[in-house]
């Protein structure tokens, strides 16, 4: 396996590398992913998100290869007036990040018909867990996740008190809810997508989640429970442009990609986290 280290504005770099050897397929999980920064500079969402995966999908076309399978989010249907979000649920993002990701779901369309490259994109609900290896584990650098924010705070890793953004939400304890995922469920999907590429003429898009919401409150509870920690932090007011509650229907690639989660339990997916964090 080879390592090549680019950046996808340099579309000579990205020739390069597909000239190297024969490309099969691209999975492209690079963006820029935090909604508040998106918010306070979007024009570096548009560029690295949009035009850098532009610059992908153009030099793929150059060079034949046409199977593709993109990282999208959530974030595209921005607030849904519904508790379970189906992939014909109404796109409407609310932010630069979600519109990054949509704009680049419409791009896929034209891709396809131009040029043949089939592609499928994951809606990705919240990426969390870590696999027994420690090699895969959902960790950014700033942390802007709910559940690894929780465990570096109990572990020392950071002196910051955890903050919870907003307790006002028409939910049942005021709280945001969201779907968690396990990072090796959302890995087999992408395998699954390779397969399904293979042997099937048309591209679509997948909601990826276990399809049970949790507050953040319930969150913290359950972080509570698995490390036997009290988990201290403090309320500040809602961060622009986080929906109330996101929670995934995944019938859709359950049915076509024969997916099914592996951790399907809150306290499970957090225990994997917790064995990592606190190394």
């Amino acid at each position: 396996m080879k390592l090549i280290c680019g950046d996808l504005l340099d579309k000579t770099a990205i020739d390069s590398c597909l000239t190297q050897e024969p490309f099969d397929a691209v999975m492209h999980f690079s963006a820029l992913s935090i909604i508040n920064d998106s918010i306070n500079h979007p024009i570096k969402y548009y560029e690295n998100n949009v035009t850098g995966t532009f610059n992908l999908l153009d030099t793929m076309a150059r060079h034949g290869v046409q199977k593709f399978v993109f990282s999208s989010t959530a974030a595209v249907y921005g607030s849904p007036n519904t508790t379970t979000i189906l992939e014909e649920t109404a796109v409407n993002p609310t932010t630069p990040y979600g519109a990054s990701k949509w704009m680049v779901e419409r791009m896929l369309k034209d891709f396809e018909i131009a040029h043949n490259i089939r592609s499928v994109a994951f809606r990705y609900f919240n990426a969390d867990g870590a696999d027994q290896s420690g090699e895969i584990v959902e960790n950014h650098d700033p942390e802007t996740h709910l559940i690894p924010n929780i465990l570096n705070s109990l572990s020392g890793k950071t002196n910051k008190k955890l903050s919870l953004f907003g307790n006002d939400y028409p939910t049942p304890d005021g709280t945001c809810i969201r779907d968690y995922i396990h990072v090796n469920d959302i890995c087999k999907a992408h395998l699954s997508a390779l397969d399904y590429l293979q042997n099937n003429e048309h591209s679509d898009c997948f909601n990826i989640g276990n399809g049970t919401g949790f507050s953040v409150l319930e969150v913290i509870t359950a972080v509570e429970k698995v490390t036997v920690k009290k988990v201290e932090y403090n309320i500040q007011g809602r961060r622009e442009g986080d929906p109330a509650i996101l929670v995934a229907n995944s019938d859709k690639l359950k049915q076509k990609l024969n997916w099914r989660p592996e951790f399907t339990e809150l306290e499970q997916i957090i225990e994997t986290a917790w064995r990592y964090h606190s190394r």
